[in-house]
C-alpha cells in the first residue's frame, strides 16, 4: 500500500465540506500523506442550518472542537408549524438534552465546514478549484486524472462528496441506485426583518408546497421552498429559469411565499436546489476506493446527514489507521459499523416526503391535525424518540488512540 516514492500511505480525499476535512484531520494525525480536494475555488461559506446529534457530539469532543461549535450556534429556539397568517398551531421547543426538530446543536453548514478546515493540520495538501474526471485502480494504488489536466497516483481514494457525487459515478455506477422521493427543494438567504423570530417556522400549503424560515447568527434568515413533483430536470436548469418556475409554482401559496421568492431573486449566488432522493449503494468500499457521507448514504434533509458524515469519517479513518496496509479489512470493518446506523437514520418511509407535501385542503388540514397531536406534551417525547428521524442501530464507537486532539 505504501508508495515507495514518498514512504507514507498517500490518500486523496475528495470533498471539502464536512466528512472530507474530518477525514483529513484524522488521517494526517495517523501518519498518512493526505491531499484534500474541493471542487469550489474557495472554501464553501454558504449553506443552510444543519444539526449535530448523538454520536456526532462524541466526534466533536475527540477532535477538540466542541467549544468552538457551541460558540457558533444559530440561536434557533425551536420549531413552529404556522398557518396562512403565521399563527403557530404546533410548537416543538428546543430542549436541553433532547433533539427534536430543532437539535441542541444547530449551526450553519458553511461555518461548520470552516471550523473543520481550520483544524486540518498544515501538512495536508489543500487544493481548491479542481475535481476528478477519471479513476483507474489496481492492486497497489489508484491513478487519478484531474479536470486541470494532471494525472497522479495515490494509495487510496476516499470520496466524501455530496449525494450527486461525480467521483462515485466513476467507480460505483453499477453499485448505486437512486430512490426518488417526489420532492424538489430550493434554498437561499434573505435579509432579516425586525419582526422575524428565532424559531424555525414551517408552513404547509396546498398543491404540495412548503415554505420555511430559519434564523442564523449572521443577521440574515435562511429559507427553503419545496414542492411535490415528478422529476422534470428542475435541478439542472439555469437559476433564472428555476426562479421563474418557482414563482409560478408558489403563486398564491400564502404566508411569506412572496417574500422568500423576492429574497431568492435578490441573492442568486446563495440560491441552490436539490432533488430529494436517497442514495443506495450496495458497498461502501471497492478495491482501494471508499465512499463516506452523503456520497454513500445521502437522502436529503432528514436531520442526521451531518452526524453520519462526522461519525462515518471518524470510523473510516480509525479503521484505516488500525489496519495499515489492509484497506480491504479497514473498509469491511467500516461498513460493518456504519451500515445499519446509516440505513436506519437516512431511511425515510416510502411516501413520507409526499405526505409532508399534501395536494388538497383536506390533506393540509389532516397534516396540521396530526402535527398538533405530535406537539402536545403527552406525545411530543414519544414522537421525537420514535417517529422523528433520529439515531437508531447506533454503533459502539471504537477508541482510536491517535484520533484525539492533542495526541
Amino acid at each position: 500500500m505504501t508508495n515507495p516514492s514518498h514512504g507514507r500511505t498517500r490518500v486523496l480525499v475528495t470533498g471539502g465540506s464536512i466528512a472530507g476535512p474530518t477525514l483529513a484531520w484524522g488521517l494526517s494525525k495517523a501518519g498518512f500523506d493526505v491531499t484534500l480536494l474541493e471542487r469550489s475555488d474557495k472554501p464553501r461559506e454558504t449553506g443552510q442550518n444543519i444539526d449535530i446529534r448523538g454520536l456526532g457530539r462524541e466526534v466533536l469532543f475527540r477532535m477538540g472542537i466542541q467549544e468552538t461549535i457551541m460558540q457558533n450556534l444559530t440561536g434557533e429556539e425551536g420549531t413552529r408549524f404556522v398557518d396562512e397568517q403565521g399563527t403557530p398551531y404546533a410548537v416543538f421547543p428546543r430542549e436541553e438534552g433532547q433533539d427534536g426538530p430543532t437539535a441542541e446543536i444547530e449551526i450553519l453548514r458553511g461555518r461548520l465546514a470552516q471550523i473543520l478546515v481550520d483544524v486540518v493540520p498544515d501538512d495536508v495538501d489543500l487544493r481548491f478549484g479542481d475535481f476528478v474526471t477519471a479513476v483507474r485502480q489496481d492492486d497497489t494504488g489508484v491513478d487519478v486524472t484531474f479536470d486541470g489536466g494532471t494525472d497522479e497516483r495515490f494509495d487510496l481514494l476516499l470520496v466524501a462528496e455530496g449525494r450527486s457525487s461525480r467521483t462515485r459515478r466513476l467507480v460505483f455506477a453499477e453499485e448505486t441506485t437512486l430512490r426518488d422521493f417526489g420532492v424538489s427543494i430550493t434554498y437561499g438567504t434573505l435579509d432579516r426583518h425586525p419582526d422575524d423570530v428565532d424559531t424555525w417556522d414551517w408552513y404547509t400549503g396546498t398543491r404540495g408546497r412548503v415554505v420555511s424560515l430559519r434564523p442564523d447568527n449572521e443577521g440574515t434568515i435562511r429559507a427553503s421552498m419545496s414542492f411535490e413533483s415528478e422529476p422534470f430536470g428542475f435541478e439542472t436548469l439555469p437559476v433564472a429559469v428555476q426562479l421563474q418556475i418557482l414563482g409560478e409554482r408558489f403563486r398564491g401559496a400564502g404566508w411569506k411565499a412572496e417574500r422568500v421568492l423576492e429574497g431568492f431573486t435578490a441573492r442568486p449566488d446563495e440560491f441552490y436546489t436539490q432533488r430529494m432522493e436517497q442514495v443506495i449503494v450496495s458497498t461502501f468500499g471497492k478495491g482501494r476506493v471508499a465512499l463516506v457521507g452523503d456520497a454513500a448514504w445521502g437522502s436529503g434533509p432528514t436531520g442526521m446527514g451531518t452526524t453520519l458524515a462526522l461519525v462515518g469519517a471518524h470510523i473510516l479513518t480509525g479503521e484505516l489507521s488500525a489496519h495499515p496496509g489492509r484497506p480491504d479489512v479497514a473498509f469491511a470493518r467500516y461498513e460493518q459499523l456504519m451500515r445499519g446506523y446509516a440505513d436506519s437514520a437516512q431511511g425515510l418511509p416510502r411516501g413520507g416526503a409526499r405526505l409532508m407535501h399534501p395536494s388538497t385542503s383536506l390533506g393540509v388540514k389532516a397534516l396540521r391535525g396530526a402535527t398538533r397531536v405530535a406537539a402536545s406534551a403527552p406525545v411530543r417525547r414519544f414522537f421525537q424518540n420514535n417517529l422523528l428521524t433520529s439515531e437508531k442501530h447506533v454503533p459502539k464507537l471504537p477508541e482510536y488512540p491517535l484520533l484525539r486532539a492533542g495526541v
